[in-house]
């Protein structure tokens, strides 16, 4: 049956309008109707996201993207993972790495056998077996191998950049495959008098513009979402209790760490991001228990360099839209959902939603099958991510402020409770197939917020110790020889993707 062509209308530019023009030019070439952005210079655009987990670069290969290119137009360094400080108790430290720690054996986890090797009484920590932790300590980065030696650990990277000159960057690349930009401010969305469905969007300069399908990318307002459709909205405070962020830049140094640092504070947390002109800064607070001059205080007191602006205040409320797809309106990014940047995956739910989007292209009107199973997807990753950033919080001795007190004593969700429960038993990690976070990840959080396993699977007494040991040995030897040989990270950033002038 042939189809008639079917356009789409993107509202809202920024990160995740041009993400999304970008894939549909990219992805529909055409074929299935035009591809519409309309984006008002009167509104600004959130800019938390600047650091990123690793599937964003199979979303820039997609696209057919130079990554050198694309890091020299953002400012971008490299990213091997996230240090947290001062979570489980003050003066703590971990890293949550990209990556694995050492390598399975016999399909039984490896941080069983590292369990079993500190109980015989070897020292070596768990660091000592993730190549990501290494570099990231030495302030070292080389892209990792693509086929490590059988049983050694593997390695990944992701990026901090300017999500502003990100959004730039795609805008071009989007224009170039025919995305049409309009630039207006909508003043009125008409719906169908039928069915509810969007039909028109009136812009304050007499323009209309039509379509079939809408990507609602505007941000915390979701205009057509949350504001025309009326889709409500899913609060998850009470787990997640921060609900404003101080942004504010700041000038760098010589060296550029090539990972991202969350440090917990009195009543939340302050992220710092380093790129190749700049580091970013923002500090994530609840206003029940700080105000907002105190929280920039905290800010201001622990920058790297001279602020380079004053402090912008953000507010929001952790949740999502009960839908993210409803009628001929599909929600991406802060439109549908708000889960705050504490493990960087503000710019990755947007480019998943895109795929789920690609994979479920509307067939008609009446394909309300396809909508429900967006919305099932959509539901089961967003309760992902919160659970494990939930975990931050709740797997804590702190008892120094009101605070931590609130989120060391509340009750979490079920689903977590478990994951918790299963791990301090025996060790093992609660997954299901496609989940965002990685066994190793998990891992990471629990043993680095002092949620110790009872006990390791008893499997990981079948390899003989001798064997053991020498294993262990191999692949601590192997992450050595594989971080001594990177260059420093600002090396490697100078010698092969230094950032242009006209990105600064």
């Amino acid at each position: 049956m042939q189809r008639r062509p079917q356009d789409i209308v993107i509202v809202g530019g920024g990160t995740a309008g041009w993400m999304s023009a970008a894939v549909l030019a990219h992805s529909t070439k055409g074929k299935l109707g035009r591809v519409t952005l309309i984006e008002s210079p009167e509104i600004g655009t959130v800019g938390v996201g600047e650091a990123t987990i690793p599937p964003i670069q199979f979303f820039n290969k997609m696209l057919g993207i130079d990554e050198a290119d694309f890091i020299r137009h953002t400012q971008a360094s490299f990213k091997l993972g996230i240090e947290f400080r001062n979570w489980g108790r003050q003066g703590d430290a971990y890293l949550h790495p990209f990556g694995t720690y050492g390598g399975n054996v016999d399909g039984v986890s490896f941080h069983h056998y590292w369990m079993r090797a500190r109980a015989a009484g070897e020292t070596a920590s768990l660091d000592d077996y993730s190549p990501t932790i290494k570099a990231s300590r030495a302030g070292r980065f080389s892209p990792e191998t693509p086929a490590p030696p059988p049983g050694m650990p593997l390695s990944a990277h992701a990026f901090h950049f300017d999500a502003g000159l990100y959004a730039q960057y795609l805008r071009l690349y989007a224009e170039r495959l025919g995305v049409e930009r309009i630039e207006g401010r909508i003043t009125a969305v008409r719906q169908r008098a039928e069915d509810g469905h969007v039909s028109l969007l009136d812009l304050a300069d007499g323009r209309s513009v039509t379509g079939d399908l809408f990507i609602d990318c505007s941000g915390f307002r979701s205009l057509l979402l949350g504001q025309t459709l009326g889709v409500g909205y899913r609060d998850w405070s009470h787990w997640l209790p921060c609900d404003r962020a101080l942004a504010v830049p700041c000038a760098g140094d010589e060296e550029i760490t090539p990972y991202t640092r969350a440090t917990a504070h009195s009543a939340g947390w302050q992220w710092r991001i380093p790129l190749q002109h700049r580091v970013g800064n923002g500090h994530v607070y609840s206003s029940a228990f700080m105000s907002e001059e105190k929280a920039a205080e905290i800010l201001l007191g622990n920058l790297d360099g001279k602020p380079l602006a004053d402090p912008r205040p953000l507010r929001f409320t952790a949740g999502r839209r009960e839908k993210a797809w409803m009628r001929n309106v599909v929600a991406i990014g802060l439109s549908s959902g708000f889960l705050e940047p504490l493990e960087s995956t503000s710019i990755h739910l947007i480019q998943t939603a895109l795929f789920r989007l690609l994979a479920l292209m509307p067939t008609g009107e009446g394909d309300q099958v396809t909508r429900d199973e967006f919305n099932r997807l959509t539901e089961i990753e967003y309760e992902q991510v919160r659970d494990f950033l939930i975990l931050h919080y709740h797997a804590t001795a702190r008892d120094d402020s009101d605070f931590w007190n609130h989120c060391r004593t509340m009750t979490v969700p079920d689903s977590l409770r478990h994951k918790m429960e299963l791990f301090r038993v025996r060790g093992r990690v609660a997954r299901h197939d496609g989940q965002l976070f990685s066994e190793a990840s998990w891992v990471a959080v629990f043993m680095g917020q002092g949620v110790a396993p009872l006990s390791y699977d008893p499997m990981a007494d079948v390899l003989p110790e001798a064997d053991l040991r020498q294993r262990l040995a191999r692949m601590r030897d192997y992450v050595n020889r594989m971080v001594a040989g990177m260059p420093l990270h600002r090396d490697f950033l100078n010698r092969h993707c230094k950032a242009t002038a006209s990105a600064a």
